[in-house]
């Protein structure tokens, strides 16, 4: 039986035919940021009104079905097979209808720091960084690294991406990388270490969405402090030649912000502000879901080694992610993009709590 009112799908019904209404109209697309906004909600409900759609269709034909078995018994073979699709799509309805992240959609910016460990963690670092791209590259989303600080040993101090999907989708990259902030710990025998002894080091992920509505976020310009200098880092023919790397810090936050990829300071700037304001926004609704969920889990902004949200055990290939109690012996394949069984069982996992809620 279906757990889900019919006030929900009719509200879904409702905004679906409104939002139809508004993309066919095309005053709309002259506004871009807002045919995206139109554009991105239509995308979300498509899976909706499939199942619903289906969903009618099958108990229309299951009540026809009923009926006819009346008359003539033949039609009666046909109710098993009806029944049970009118389940598995009442069923998916109701997983479709659940609370949901409202960022799912977005994209987002990830942020890698290397922590505890020193050349170790920061070669680990660079490792996590592999990892996300090559799992980037594997959805097919678009990956921009706007700013690397490297270690001596050519790891990573820390690195910072903007990810991007293709297409306006239901469920977007936050859905799948939002598991991702916190500390990772990593077990293995350091290159630095001449004993072949296993050490433990550590180092920090943040991600936090993208949404296109960055623009409410107010940055007050007298609360930066801009630095510019000459890029670093494997960036290709004439990166090292000015100083069009930018630095942001905002003063009363105390956030930094670098971007390197550009080819002018100007956009870099430019960018370098939209990633601010993307880290102020999630700042801000991290404060607000604090206040409203005391205790809450947040992600650390601290890396430190006891707070692991999971440990990457090199000698026994073994991946662990602790919150979920995810254990998998294929660490090579994770690090080389491997991660959708990892990020399906955190999927699962927060898809279980939200419906206890």
């Amino acid at each position: 039986m279906s757990t889900h009112g019919p006030s929900a799908i009719d509200d879904i019904l409702a905004e679906h035919a409104g939002l139809e209404q508004q993309l066919s109209d095309p005053a709309l697309h002259d506004d871009p940021a807002e045919a995206r906004r139109v554009g991105k909600r239509f995308a979300e409900l498509a899976p909706v009104m499939a199942a619903h759609t289906k969903l009618a269709a099958v108990r229309d034909d299951l009540a026809a079905a009923r009926e006819l078995a009346e008359v003539e018994p033949e039609f009666a073979e046909e109710i098993p097979a009806l029944e049970a699709s009118e389940a598995e799509l009442d069923a998916l309805l109701t997983d479709l209808l659940a609370p949901r992240d409202p960022h799912d959609s977005d994209d987002v910016v990830l942020e890698v720091k290397s922590g505890a460990g020193g050349e170790e963690s920061a070669l680990f670092a660079s490792d996590l960084v592999r990892m996300y791209l090559k799992y980037c590259e594997r959805q097919g989303w678009k990956t921009t690294v706007l700013g690397v600080t490297e270690s001596d040993l050519g790891g990573y101090k820390e690195a910072t991406l903007a990810i991007k999907a293709r297409d306006s989708v239901r469920d977007g990259v936050w859905s799948k990388l939002k598991f991702e902030g916190g500390v990772h710990r990593v077990q293995r025998v350091p290159v630095t270490e001449s004993q072949g002894r296993i050490h433990t080091s550590a180092a920090g992920v943040l991600v936090y969405p993208e949404p296109d509505e960055v623009e409410q976020i107010h940055i007050d310009e007298s609360d930066l402090r801009v630095d510019v200098y000459r890029s670093s880092g494997k960036g290709g023919q004439g990166v090292n030649t000015t100083d069009s790397a930018v630095r942001l810090t905002h003063l009363p936050t105390g956030i930094v912000v670098t971007c390197q990829n550009e080819r002018s300071q100007l956009q870099n700037k430019a960018r370098a502000m939209q990633v601010l304001a993307a880290r102020l926004q999630a700042a801000a609704e991290e404060e607000a879901a604090a206040e409203a969920a005391a205790g809450r889990a947040a992600q650390i902004r601290t890396v430190d080694r006891s707070e692991r949200i999971r440990t990457y055990n090199w000698p026994e290939n073994r991946i662990t992610d602790h919150r979920i109690g995810y254990k998998a012996n294929n660490l090579d394949a994770v690090l080389n993009g491997e991660m959708d069984a990892l990020v399906g069982a955190l999927v699962d996992a927060d898809k279980q709590a939200r419906l206890q809620q």
